[in-house]
């Protein structure tokens, strides 16, 4: 009998060996022998599963995608609302070996985004994400009359979308500078700036 391959699972081999070639080496590592010989295949085999570098490349964003909703959709958010923000947009920041990854991998892929219009859409996709993220933490912290009545909070949504991003870009580029209780502080910070003294939560 012949062995039947289940093709998804092998794509997502293959991606998963992607992001660990990403990772250790850039995009410019990212070739089809590296990926290959990373996943324990043969360059011809590479070829029943993805048709281009750019369609590898955007199996793999999608992957990611895909990590950070289900870890948002998992998380148990009981309260205290300030803690549950803060949990929130954690999930957007290289706090553990997998988000740091991530983050990593992301950063060289934004840079090939501008080459291939392509995989533009999945880039688009990755940052809408952190929008409505950031939006959900500034209109629970509303809704629970956490917030402060003279937030302008359009602008507070941007700016605090800035933060996150600017925080994950700075921890991979510098993480000796920026460490991971740096981060924990600065976002501890300015969320206790958004809301009422008195119901900010320790």
């Amino acid at each position: 009998m012949p062995k039947i391959v289940d093709h998804d699972k092998q794509r997502e081999w293959v991606a998963e060996a992607a992001l660990r070639v990403i990772q250790k080496g850039g995009l410019e590592k990212a070739t089809v022998r590296n990926i290959a010989e990373e996943a324990g295949l043969s360059v011809g085999s590479m070829r029943h599963y993805f048709s281009s570098q750019a369609e590898l490349l955007a199996f793999c964003m999608n992957l990611i995608i895909e990590r950070i909703e289900k870890r948002l959709t998992s998380l148990s958010l009981k309260g205290p609302v300030f803690s549950d923000m803060k949990l929130v947009l954690m999930q957007f920041l290289p706090m553990d070996e997998d988000r740091t990854m991530e983050m990593e991998v992301w950063m060289s892929f934004v840079a090939k985004a501008l080459i291939y219009p392509e995989l533009r859409k999945i880039n688009d996709e990755m940052y809408d994400g952190l929008t409505k993220a950031c939006h959900f933490v500034i209109d629970s912290l509303v809704t629970h009359e956490l917030a402060k009545p003279e937030l302008d909070l359009e602008y507070e949504k941007e700016r605090i979308y800035a933060l996150v991003d600017g925080l994950a870009i700075h921890h991979i580029m510098r993480p000796q500078q920026l460490t991971q209780d740096k981060i924990e502080k600065i976002i501890d910070q300015h969320l206790q700036s958004l809301c009422i003294d008195e119901l900010i939560m320790p």
